[in-house]
Formats: structure tokens, C-alpha cells, sequence
């Protein structure tokens, strides 16, 4: 299949799978959907034709707010925030934000900042963490009675799985995580990545690993070739991202 070819594949499934977004929300009574595929770019998430999903695909519960057009909504989401913070489903309700188990990563969220309607509603927010960083999230909206809780524990394992469709495929159509398929690094890269990422200067890291500064810019270079970075920073937050980095460090 030539690369055309697999790219309109690619953007079949992705087209696909919004639908089928839209169509369980209805299913389940939370039939209002905002999906976010990469939460560092404000442009709203497209068809293939260009056309905002929220437009042609989707409808937000509040029908006069155009959340799409809004390049604050990023930073400001309550719903965006706790999704950077866990890569697990969660829901809103009443004002707080809970999972399917105990956590603390969501108790510091100001939910008050949710964008009122004039009446409240729940949601069901899945994260989807992509290579290189890439956060973006799905979220159903609605007002089921009594409580969004024993929807949320019969489908989330299934609505997370569905926003991990759509929104790894859509970011494939569009080229926003094209990490290349061959991608290696050796150990001695991924060793002065790891001090890089500590924050040791190539001297430092030189002196860790006994090698010459030469060497060690010579590793930190290659590997950034291979990960397609521009930088050292971005080298080092790609490597991070991919898991050549661990949280920890060394």
C-alpha cells in the first residue's frame, strides 16, 4: 500500500472512530462530546476536509459556547488539567473530579472553573497520552439521574479504549506523532540522556561515564538525530516521553 493509500486508511478509522464517539454518548445519555487531540495546539480537531469535529461531528451541551475556538480552554479546563495529571478515565460530578480508585492527583483541581450552562451536568473524561508528549483527551457529557458513577464503572474501560482509537489514529492522519518506526538509541545514549535529563553539563556527564566531553556531545548528538529532535531539550524531552528516560532519573 503506497503511502497515500495508508494514510487515507488511517484517516478512515480515525473518521470511524469519531462517529462511534458520538453514537455511544447517545447510547449511554451523555451524548455531549469536545474531544482534544494535543493539548499544546490550539486548533480544534479536524476531519480530513479540514472541518472542526465539533461542527460536523459533535454538539457541546451548551450550545451557544464554541469551545473549540477557544485557545484559553487548554489551560483553564478543569477537565484538560486532570487529564494531564492521570492517563486513566475519570469523571466529573458535583463539582469534584473522581476515578475508578483512590488517588490524590485530582484532589488540587479547581472544578468550580467548569464553564456553567445554567444547569449542571456530569462528564466522563478519558486522557490519551501519546509518544513525544502528546496529551489529548475525550470527553461525554450529560445530566444522568441519579449519579454518572455506575455509568462510569460499567464503560469506562470501553469509552477509554474508544478515545484511544480516535485520537491515536487522528494524530497519525495528521502527522503529529511521526516517530519514526526504526527508532533506537544504544545504551551509552541513553546513558548521557539520562544525566542530561538530570541536568549534568556534558563535562559532569563526561567525568560520570569516563568519557571525553567530544564523546559525550558525539552520543547526545546521534541520539537526537535519531529521535528527530532539534535540541538538546527537546532530545531530552522526547527521550522522556519514549521511555528511554526514566521518571526517576538516575
Amino acid at each position: 500500500m503506497d503511502k497515500a493509500a495508508a494514510n487515507a486508511a488511517i484517516w478512515d478509522v480515525a473518521e470511524a472512530a469519531g462517529a462511534r464517539v458520538r453514537d455511544i454518548g447517545v447510547e449511554l445519555g451523555l451524548p455531549y462530546i469536545a474531544a482534544h487531540p494535543d493539548f499544546g495546539d490550539p486548533e480544534p480537531m479536524r476531519d480530513r476536509a479540514g472541518r472542526p469535529f465539533a461542527e460536523t461531528t459533535f454538539r457541546w451541551i451548551d450550545a451557544g459556547y464554541e469551545y473549540w475556538r477557544d485557545r484559553k480552554l487548554a489551560l483553564q479546563s478543569p477537565f484538560l488539567k486532570g487529564a494531564r495529571l492521570i492517563s486513566e478515565p475519570f469523571y466529573y460530578e458535583q463539582g469534584a473530579l473522581k476515578t475508578w480508585r483512590a488517588t490524590h492527583l485530582l484532589d488540587n483541581v479547581d472544578s468550580r472553573q467548569v464553564r456553567p450552562t445554567g444547569e449542571d451536568y456530569s462528564a466522563i473524561i478519558c486522557p490519551v497520552h501519546l509518544p513525544r508528549g502528546v496529551i489529548g483527551a475525550v470527553v461525554w457529557a450529560g445530566r444522568p439521574e441519579p449519579s454518572i458513577a455506575p455509568i462510569f464503572e460499567a464503560n469506562a474501560e470501553r469509552l477509554f479504549a474508544l478515545a484511544l482509537k480516535f485520537i491515536s489514529a487522528h494524530a497519525e492522519a495528521i502527522g503529529a506523532v511521526g516517530v519514526r518506526a526504526d527508532l533506537s538509541v544504544t545504551r551509552r545514549e541513553a546513558q548521557c540522556l539520562k544525566w542530561a535529563a538530570a541536568g549534568k553539563t556534558d563535562v559532569e556527564i563526561g567525568i560520570i561515564m569516563h568519557l571525553s566531553v567530544s564523546t559525550v556531545r558525539f552520543h547526545l548528538r546521534n541520539a537526537a538525530a535519531k529521535l528527530g529532535a532539534n535540541s538538546r531539550t527537546q532530545a531530552i524531552q522526547y527521550a522522556a516521553s519514549l521511555g528511554f528516560v526514566g521518571a526517576q532519573g538516575q
